[in-house]
């Protein structure tokens, strides 16, 4: 998942963007569950599963993410398609339905509750050629352990990706040395939330006009670690809110994960029907402030049959002299004869 948070990254430092990894494995994997194949093998480089072992794979990860504190999940799929029972058993997890005229609505309503209304509806309107979508929604809504004071919020300059400067609130509060940490040319903050099992936020700041795609990884790189040397930390940071839009199908296609996407995919473990996948797209919010922090990411990925393939066509033109023959109903007494010259 790491991998694939990495590869999800873009490079623009002076645009904001939010993703879900994790939103974003589940959905793809759930997926992956029906390919069979060179379908299944492209998936499985790019997920690290696919085929009947994608099934537990999203199965554990819906557990984990149950157990972590202040975060919740689903998953819906809605189709037109039979859509075959062992992949259904596979995936206990994911609600299935049928796919008609009011699902656009349902979903948009489902999203919006799921979210807290921070993301209102699907990322892709639906237009009636969908055969089959998935939908997977991650929230989080958690309370640092230890919450910035209010008053102590007050504007600061901040420099942007364009190299702009102006003022904006930046929250205050004084943290232990240990929460804070260099590596790859970087400096890490973690911030715990309160609660049991609760996520840990880790904020980096990379060196100066690196972009996300350098940057962000350093959050989770494990080796060459060195600690802040002083006694205590100081800690400014912005107040933000940040949303983001992910192409999906592009990154798949960039990455060479292009067998899913094409007519002749090979989803038979999902459906009798030949699927392929024509949309994939993820929304994505995220809000840190005095309190906490809270986000949500809707990953919608749309599959529609995939047009029989049409039977190969030889040209066969009468442009030299040729014969001709009239035979009987039976095609063995030849009734006229004829040759076309010129």
């Amino acid at each position: 998942m790491r991998e694939l948070a990495e590869w999800a990254l873009p490079d623009d430092p002076a645009a904001d963007w939010a993703g879900s990894p994790a939103g974003l494995w589940t959905a793809l994997a759930a997926v992956a569950a029906g390919a069979r194949g060179r379908t299944a093998e492209e998936l499985r480089g790019l997920l690290g599963t696919a085929g009947e072992e994608a099934g537990p794979a999203v199965a554990g990860m819906d557990a984990l993410l149950a157990r972590t504190g202040g975060v919740a999940c689903g998953t819906s799929v809605r189709s037109r398609v039979p859509v075959y029972a062992a992949y259904r058993d596979a995936l206990p997890g994911i609600g299935f339905g049928g796919l008609g005229p009011g699902t656009a609505a349902e979903l948009d309503a489902w999203v919006a509750g799921a979210t807290g209304g921070r993301i209102a509806r699907l990322p892709a309107a639906l237009d009636g050629g969908a055969d089959l979508v998935l939908v997977g929604v991650v929230a989080l809504a958690a309370r640092w352990r230890e919450a910035f004071a209010r008053s102590a919020t007050r504007p600061a300059p901040f420099t942007d990706g364009r190299g702009t400067v102006t003022g904006v609130p930046t929250m205050h509060r004084g943290l232990p040395a240990d929460r804070a940490w260099r590596v790859g040319g970087g400096t890490v903050v973690e911030l715990p939330c309160a609660g049991e099992r609760a996520p840990l936020v880790r904020f980096v700041l990379g060196p100066e006009g690196a972009g996300p795609a350098a940057v962000v990884p350093l959050a989770w790189a494990e080796g060459g670690r060195e600690p802040v040397r002083a006694g205590a930390v100081e800690l400014a940071l912005p107040r933000f809110t940040l949303r983001g839009r992910t192409d999906v199908l592009s990154l798949l296609a960039s990455l060479g994960v292009t067998a899913p996407l094409r007519p002749g995919a090979d989803f038979s473990g999902l459906s009798p029907e030949p699927l392929h996948v024509t949309e994939a797209l993820q929304e994505a919010v995220l809000e840190v402030a005095e309190e906490g922090v809270e986000a949500a990411a809707v990953t919608q990925v749309v599959m529609t049959r995939s047009a029989a393939r049409p039977a190969p066509v030889e040209r066969i033109a009468f442009d030299r002299p040729f014969g001709v023959v009239v035979l009987d109903a039976e095609g063995r007494l030849p009734l006229f004869t004829g040759w076309r010259a010129g």
